[in-house]
Formats: structure tokens, sequence, C-alpha cells
């Protein structure tokens, strides 16, 4: 719930800035993942995911692209 108001609170530039920090976090856990060094922070991977999810969803009901 927090982060939904967080990121409601972004402008649609912000918010595009945040999504392409979340997609490099994301990918660097993917490396992580597949390297074998994750560790604890598994539940990371799908936190993250579901983050993006989230700002793609804002970023539609403000009538901007996808990209």
């Amino acid at each position: 719930m927090k982060v939904t108001k967080t990121l409601r609170d972004l402008s649609v530039p912000e918010l595009q800035t945040r999504m392409a920090e979340m997609r490099k976090e994301l990918m660097k856990l993917r490396v992580k993942s597949a390297t074998g060094a994750l560790g604890t922070e598994s539940g990371k991977v799908r936190q993250t995911r579901k983050n993006i999810a989230r700002a793609l969803t804002i970023l539609g009901q403000k009538g901007v692209g996808n990209q």
C-alpha cells in the first residue's frame, strides 16, 4: 500500500525514471539468482516485479504509454 501511494505521488517523468531504476535492480537480482549469490534476498525478485507492474498500471491510468 505504501509503495502504491508513493508511486502515485510521482510525476510522469519521475515515475518513468523510477521504473528504469527498478528494472536495473531486477536485472541485478536475476544475475545474482543465476550465480547462486542471491541468498536471503530471494523474495526481493518478486517484490521488484510487482512494483514494476504497479508503476506500469499507474502510468496507464495517467494516460501515458507503457514505455
